[in-house]
């Protein structure tokens, strides 16, 4: 019988697979997202916005909408700020619209 051969029950329970680890890419990511705010809270909502480290609001609607572009050095990273600016008070939603990978 062969020394690394599979067996049956490690293919089945998973076992016999083995996980390589997830490279973060040099350059980072870069997204824009789109936010839907109460309109009488826009100012208060874009400072909180600029607060995160890496967001920049780029571009605003006086009916409530902010364009907002994040830097972050990886998927995990760029999902929490998107998660925190979603939860922020008198956000109605926050819609990743473009997303990429800056190859450095």
């Amino acid at each position: 019988m062969l020394k690394n051969a599979i067996n049956r029950r490690a293919l089945i329970t998973g076992r016999a697979l083995s996980v390589d680890p997830v490279a973060v890419p040099p350059g980072g990511e870069i997204a824009s997202i789109l936010v839907q705010v109460r309109p009488e809270q826009l100012q208060d909502v874009e400072a909180s916005i600029a607060a995160f480290p890496g967001c920049e609001v780029h571009g605003r609607d006086v009916r409530g909408k902010l364009v907002v572009v994040v830097e972050a050095l990886g998927a995990g990273s760029l999902g929490s700020t998107l998660n925190a600016i979603a939860a922020l008070p008198h956000v109605y939603s926050a819609s990743l619209v473009f997303h990429a990978i800056d190859a450095g």
